[in-house]
């Protein structure tokens, strides 16, 4: 008559021991294949404009005024947190940051496999994903950018609404839409579980307390009408469907592929759960279907983009292997583990040609400027900046910004004329305001180019001349007295 009364303890004891054995088990395997995260000073320009844009922030710069950025504060904030305790000379603290949140992602979705399928299935869930977690381009998936920490807050938003967790599914779901637009995508499954659970009534109204409270805070903390500009309004150029069609297929194929060889062990059960498993992974579907619709818009197809699929890929093929004979599990877990040592491989073996560059034109700047000195790179590697300690001229810190050149265009949209709304302007002024002591033209013949760029070759003309140059980057100083 005394066994009732012990159960929830018993209980605790056995989900304690549980994330006892699994929990260290992870976390290596997340230390593991993020090795090549550290091996080198900066992976990709997105690691360099968070790292440029934290470092304004910490110099008083204000988010969406004299910092600014097609992105949602979340991340960069989250930079500026890690420099402010740990320096800025380095990127090893966000990097440590993206193992932890890759880690927290596979117990997350360990956790939601182990509700649904048992202990077995939570292990694989979380041991799956991590070793598909880096089945890209280097570049793409060892980088401390915006889809690694995306993925903790749709991981997190599928556990609360497996749970009736509604109003800390919405704050899951804004918490991931912070730090990348399209993080925003996982609602999709959390509406699907709210309906299908018949909680609508009860469940909408908290739902979209929970994501509208901290979207709002973000808006008040910086500036809520260029918030909504940065990261909604005045994105529609970058997300136009025109511009370099095959270009942009090329680079949907090259990395689909990638990703399916790193899913190597993970694509067969996957297409068996579409028989095996369809009534209980009905969630898994949408979600995978939603993550797929956020790296198709817009059509540019960036591989780090895919890093959105990996998670819901883990939880279909765990659910397959949950109903197929036990001798496929094995196989595919060693399959992902052979896949991922590749990936992890070629994270220490990649070329490092950008990076070299970027170093050598940061030298260059160093010693032809002073630290006091305002310079403005001409290009798309924001890391210059950052690399070479110095502060830029423009709150713009790639040409894409004042070209659409970001959105990896090959000609046809990359001008003047598509810019981002009112950016013109602000740049003639602050050329004016603090003028800079270098112009580093590093286009290298790609079609933003100043020759294609009045405003810019006419600035060049009057004020500036040549000087040295560097890798096929020109250098322009300030012409004295002008």
């Amino acid at each position: 008559m005394f066994a009732a009364p012990l159960a929830p303890a018993r209980t605790e004891v056995t989900r304690t021991a549980y994330w006892t054995r699994l929990g260290p088990l992870l976390a290596a395997l997340a230390c593991a294949t993020r090795i090549p995260s550290f091996a080198r000073p900066l992976w990709n320009p997105d690691e360099g404009y968070l790292a440029v844009q934290a470092r304004l922030l910490a110099q008083g710069g204000q988010l969406y005024e004299t910092v600014v950025d097609r992105k949602p504060p979340l991340l960069p904030w989250l930079y500026e947190a890690a420099f402010a305790l740990c320096g800025s000379a380095s990127l090893t603290p966000p990097r440590v940051l993206a193992v932890l949140a890759q880690l927290l992602t596979a117990a997350l979705l360990a956790s939601l496999a182990r509700r649904r399928w048992g202990d077995r299935a939570g292990r694989t869930a979380g041991v799956l994903y991590l070793l598909v977690s880096v089945g890209l381009n280097p570049e793409d998936a060892q980088a401390a950018t915006f889809e690694v920490f995306i993925l903790p807050g749709t991981a997190a938003a599928l556990w609360c609404a497996d749970r009736g967790r509604w109003g800390t599914a919405g704050a899951a779901v804004a918490a991931a839409f912070l730090t990348k637009q399209t993080g925003g995508a996982v609602l999709l499954p959390v509406l699907w579980l709210l309906h299908r659970r018949g909680a609508t009534r009860t469940g909408a109204p908290r739902l979209a307390a929970g994501f509208a409270a901290p979207v709002l805070g973000a808006a008040l903390a910086t500036n809520p009408s260029g918030f909504l500009f940065w990261t909604v309004t005045g994105s529609a150029s970058y997300a136009s469907l025109t511009g370099s069609g095959p270009h942009a297929l090329g680079r949907a194929l090259a990395n689909t592929a990638i990703l399916a060889a790193a899913s190597a062990g993970l694509l067969p059960p996957v297409v068996r759960a579409l028989r095996v498993a369809r009534a209980e992974t009905a969630d898994l579907w949408v979600w995978l279907a939603s993550s797929a619709l956020a790296v198709i818009v817009g059509c540019h197809f960036f591989g780090h983009y895919f890093l959105q699929l990996t998670p819901p890929l883990a939880l279909l093929a765990t659910a397959a292997l949950h109903v197929l004979p036990a001798r496929r599990r094995p196989a595919a877990v060693l399959t992902s583990a052979c896949a991922c040592a590749v990936f992890v491989g070629w994270g220490l073996l990649a070329p490092r040609s950008e990076l070299a560059h970027a170093q050598r034109l940061a030298a260059a700047l160093t010693e032809r400027t002073a630290p006091a000195d305002r310079v403005l790179v001409w290009g798309i590697h924001p890391e210059t900046y950052w690399l070479a300690g110095r502060t830029p001229a423009t709150r713009y810190l790639t040409a894409g910004l004042l070209t659409n050149y970001s959105g990896g265009r090959d000609g046809p949209r990359v001008g003047e004329e598509y810019a981002v709304a009112g950016a013109w302007p602000v740049f003639r002024r602050e050329m004016t305001a603090h003028a800079p002591a270098l112009v580093v033209d590093d286009s290298r013949g790609e079609p933003y180019a100043p020759d294609r760029v009045p405003t810019l070759r006419r600035l060049l003309a009057a004020d500036y001349t040549e000087v040295g140059r560097v890798d096929g980057a020109v250098l322009y100083a300030r012409v004295p007295g002008t």
